[in-house]
């Protein structure tokens, strides 16, 4: 019976083995209603040959991306990583400077404050006639930050995106949000639904956080850093959940 037990138990993790390194089903018809819309028709236009030998020359290929974006108020710049879906390292694409900045070191906590949040997010949607040229709208608040906020309004609606002016978005001026939207529309048409931002103040290294050892905002960036640490340490994405106590947790 032990014996059958192991074999059982051996086969299921092959079927989720093959299961989860599945290619992500393709979704070409979301660039095609993208491409309906003329912001997104001109980006196409300027940077889509440019993108795809971008990726060409990183061995990655355009109907299989997935990307990962890094951001660090500390540096003003905005990092764009690829690899293709589900195999090895992420490799950096690209990085665009932060046009515009406000509030300060530390997460934002409620509406009006003008804080740029800090933390793990994913871009949930594509606003292809955003006010500031094209945008790509952040999950935030998240389960951690609904939890911090505690009785305040977290706000909402914060965005990458085109200009140069913020009140906590993360503006990378027209140019560069017309560059980075063509590369998450593609990503998006080839399966990747959800693209990962990590936000940090600055470098979570032990280094830049004794530099902190006073800021009241210490212990949320050690834990921030469990996640910055993974990726440094192995360019793959770290797994992150939220705790009962809206703590971030990182295996």
């Amino acid at each position: 019976m032990r014996f059958l037990a192991l074999v059982g138990a051996a086969l299921l993790l092959a079927l989720y083995a093959r299961s989860s390194a599945r290619r992500p089903e393709p979704n070409p018809t979301f660039r095609s209603e993208q491409l309906r819309f003329p912001r997104v028709r001109a980006a196409y236009t300027l940077h889509e040959t440019a993108a795809h030998a971008l990726l060409r020359r990183h061995g990655l290929a355009p109907e299989r991306l997935e990307l990962f974006l890094r951001a660090f108020k500390v540096g003003r710049r905005l990092e764009v990583w690829g690899r293709n879906q589900g195999t090895g390292q992420f490799v950096l694409l690209r990085t665009f400077r932060l046009a515009g900045t406000s509030g300060t070191l530390g997460p934002k906590r409620q509406a009006g404050d003008g804080q740029i949040p800090e933390g793990f997010y994913t871009i949930d949607r594509f606003n292809p006639d955003s006010k500031y040229h094209l945008s790509l709208g952040l999950d935030y608040p998240n389960a951690a930050d609904r939890y911090r906020s505690a009785t305040l309004d977290p706000g909402n609606d914060i965005f990458i995106h085109g200009s140069n002016v913020t009140i906590g978005c993360l503006p990378i001026t027209d140019a560069g949000i017309r560059e980075l939207y063509v590369l998450a529309v593609e990503a998006r048409a080839a399966g990747q639904t959800a693209i990962p931002v990590h936000i940090f103040p600055f470098e979570l290294t032990p280094e830049n956080l004794a530099r902190h050892l006073m800021s009241p905002h210490l212990g949320f960036w050690q834990q921030l850093a469990e996640g910055y640490q993974y990726f440094e340490d192995n360019r793959q994405l770290p797994l992150v959940t939220v705790g009962n106590a809206g703590a971030y947790s990182v295996r």
